[in-house]
């Protein structure tokens, strides 16, 4: 949608983002849920730490208004330097465009821009267009949501916390997933994610039942399947990760198939991000029930 007048709107506080936002992310909260569950996230460890992460810039929402004053998008900075993307959700083609000009405006040079298409293209294209660079699409992902869940036969082995000694482990594994991840979009490694994760935010993420491992029959982790807190109803899978050595055993399916029930059972709504140029992954989701939502797309600015 194109034409009208819109205005953005940003928060460095995302508990005020949160208040603002609230109706709109709660109406679509599958589409909205990366903003919305990192917003809550936030917005809980401010209050209750007093502070939000390092991450060497200021962090920031925003909300999108129509000329009639109703939120109509969102979007939000709060990836990693040295590239700290925004992350856009589905708004008007003007609203897209303005957001880069209120950027520009403010002084913020924009190198990467992720999220949902068209929106994210169109903020990145118009971002570039002010720079004097170009906007390259480095990754398509498309965003899945659990229809019926199909549980598949599951390998040796169980569904279980990790536990604190292990956390040295996971720390390796989500930094080889974010290498991979990195690879596979043909970026240099470190440049989306920036620092791997410390053994102090993994601890954090297992007491707060954010990390699963699949044991095998003596008990030894051999898959790792994260999970968000519930965000609007809905609660998002990620990271999902296999080393090499143990893949194709069929540990992936039964991690996510089992934490993909409890999601179920607790009432709550599941979705997933995949690489759409991973063509084992996608299969491996959809045969377990999920079905797409919407594409999306990682973009640089050169």
């Amino acid at each position: 949608m194109a034409g009208g007048a819109h205005t953005i709107a940003f928060f460095t506080d995302p508990r005020s983002f949160v208040v603002e936002a609230a109706a709109h992310l709660a109406a679509d909260p599958v589409i909205n849920t990366v903003v919305a569950t990192i917003a809550e996230r936030m917005a809980r460890r401010l209050d209750e730490r007093g502070d939000l992460p390092d991450l060497g810039y200021e962090p920031w929402w925003a909300i999108a208004r129509d000329e009639a004053g109703h939120v109509c998008g969102a979007a939000m900075r709060t990836a990693p330097a040295p590239i700290a993307a925004l992350f856009v959700l589905p708004m008007p083609d003007g609203a897209a465009r303005e957001l880069a000009r209120e950027l520009h405006a403010r002084g913020e040079v924009v190198r990467g821009v992720n999220g949902a298409l068209p929106a994210a293209r169109l903020t990145a294209e118009a971002a570039a267009g002010l720079a004097g660079g170009d906007a390259t699409v480095v990754m398509h992902t498309r965003l899945f949501e659990l229809a019926e869940l199909n549980v598949p036969g599951a390998p040796p082995g169980q569904l279980r916390a990790p536990h604190p000694e292990e956390a040295q482990l996971l720390a390796e594994w989500i930094g080889a997933f974010l290498v991979e991840a990195d690879e596979q979009a043909g970026r240099e490694p470190g440049t989306e994610h920036g620092e791997l994760p410390g053994l102090d935010d993994i601890l954090e993420r297992i007491a707060d039942g954010r990390l699963w491992v699949w044991a095998d029959s003596d008990d030894r982790p051999v898959h790792l399947t994260g999970v968000n807190p519930p965000s609007f109803g809905v609660r998002r899978i990620a990271p999902v990760y296999t080393p090499k050595e143990h893949r194709g055993r069929g540990y992936a399916s039964a991690a996510v198939a089992e934490i993909s029930r409890r999601i179920l059972a607790d009432g709550h709504r599941a979705c997933l991000f995949t690489d759409q140029a991973n063509p084992t992954s996608n299969a491996v989701y959809e045969r377990l029930g999920y079905r797409p939502v919407v594409d999306m797309a990682n973009l640089v600015i050169r």
